[in-house]
């Protein structure tokens, strides 16, 4: 992709966005931005750009048609007017996941679903480099696939965390290995449907063919119906099924079968990430280096070692016998329900923050007896409040942030439980990012020492 000279306009100024400018710079090409934010509100973002890379900054929407192209960050609704009036243009409008594959001379191996995507992106990674291939962790993790693209060889391999707001403005991507963990409902305040959501997923795998793979959870129903919709050759994963091939568990032993030959990964309680999801994601990761040609004795010992992620079910520290659990990567219902099915102390749940559209029947229902009390915070504590006290669930307490929380959470509990933070909701309506909002936790509960 030859983008010497081209006028290129990067929409939206986000993390991705300061990675875009960075390399649409070095392609020679000719970069504007716009987002609505002034220089001022981006003043930390323009810290981490050289200005002279732009030749002009729009906090309004400029004519479309003086681009040769436009690239969309993630956050970016693809359905903004504006948008939609350069598409029906002679502008090419792209994604900068797109913008990455078309630079990329590597191999991709992409990894998507509701929950799971960073802990299966990373330990898939970590197989990888564990067999000495030449390996990037890119995409929704925190590293934007645009910044390695240009370094990639053809022996390099790009492990990708995808998002459905990633998968929305694709139009070449094509991932040899793609992988859908599980949909359940999520970002309905963007997608508007399940429908609508459930197709910016499957979009993963649309550019396939026979030759490619999608790896997908047979034990999850959304997943397990687009398996007739593939071009691609589909390999199950399963935690409750014996397959005919894929990966699965078997006598408490995750087990990997082609070809009628089985091999033995290791035993379940090998596993160092805690929780049936893990297992999920572990077996996940299994499939797609196996079928990836990784030998046994890397996925096997990488299984064996991999700790997990930051802000997921992360380990914080043990104060008076109480241990404090960082799950601020829980951003909606689903993944704070695996969260707590993962505990095995009783539960001081801080929850709530911007609300995504969820419903939170489920999340309340899943506390069967494990959660203690629940400290709620955020757009959402009146919301989860209410299901809560629907459902007869009445230990609540409302607090205005997070210190109040982890210090509420710390006067309620005793030694032998736990203080989980899992949301179940985004971070927007008080933090820039999940990532902000874990950290604030831990240094929260670290200041319980003094």
């Amino acid at each position: 992709m030859d983008l010497k000279g081209k006028k290129v306009l990067i929409v939206g100024m986000g993390k991705s966005g300061i990675a875009t400018v960075n390399t649409l710079s070095e392609q020679g090409a000719i970069v504007y931005t716009y987002d609505k934010k002034t220089k001022e509100e981006l003043k930390d973002i323009l810290l981490k750009i050289n200005e002279n890379k732009i030749a002009e900054m729009y906090s309004e929407f400029p004519n479309s048609e003086e681009f040769d192209l436009i690239v969309l960050s993630p956050g970016v609704p693809t359905d903004l007017e504006f948008i939609k009036e350069a598409k029906s243009g002679n502008v090419e409008v792209i994604g900068e996941l797109e913008l990455a594959y078309r630079l990329c001379n590597g191999t991709f191996i992409a990894i998507t679903g509701t929950n799971g995507k960073t802990t299966t992106t990373a330990l898939t990674g970590e197989i990888f480099k564990n067999a000495k291939k030449d390996t990037y962790v890119v995409g929704n993790i925190g590293v934007a696939a645009i910044s390695k693209a240009p370094l990639a060889k053809n022996t390099s391999i790009m492990v990708t965390e995808v998002s459905s707001f990633q998968l929305e403005s694709i139009k070449e991507f094509k991932p040899h290995i793609g992988a859908i963990l599980n949909i359940t409902p999520d970002h309905l305040n963007r997608h508007k449907t399940m429908e609508n959501y459930i197709k910016a997923k499957a979009d993963i795998f649309r550019n396939q063919n026979e030759n490619d793979f999608i790896i997908l959870n047979k034990d999850n129903e959304e997943t397990y119906k687009l398996s007739n919709k593939c071009k691609s050759k589909v390999i199950f994963f399963s935690r409750k099924e014996i397959l005919q091939e894929g990966a699965y568990v078997k006598d408490k032993t995750i087990i990997v079968k082609k070809d009628n030959r089985s091999y033995e990964i290791c035993h379940t309680s090998d596993l160092q990430i805690p929780g049936t999801h893990n297992l999920e994601n572990a077996l996940a990761a299994t499939a797609i280096c196996f079928w990836a040609g990784i030998d046994v004795a890397s996925i096997r010992k990488t299984l064996k070692e991999f700790m997990g992620v930051e802000h997921r079910t992360e380990f914080v520290s043990e104060i008076n016998g109480v241990r404090y659990i960082n799950d601020s990567k829980g951003t909606n219902p689903d993944a704070s329900i695996k969260a707590i099915e993962a505990m095995k102390n009783p539960i001081l749940l801080i929850a709530g923050g911007m609300d995504k559209g969820s419903d939170f029947t489920e999340f309340i229902s899943s506390f069967n007896g494990k959660v203690k009390n629940m400290i709620l915070l955020g757009e959402t504590a009146k919301k989860i409040e209410e299901t809560a006290k629907e459902n007869e669930f009445y230990n609540i307490t409302i607090v205005k942030d997070m210190n109040e929380a982890v210090k509420a959470a710390s006067a309620m509990a005793v030694s032998g439980d736990c203080v989980l933070l899992s949301p179940a909701c985004a971070s927007w309506d008080m933090y820039k990012s999940y990532e902000v909002r874990g950290k604030d936790f831990k240094e929260c509960v670290l200041n319980l020492r003094g």
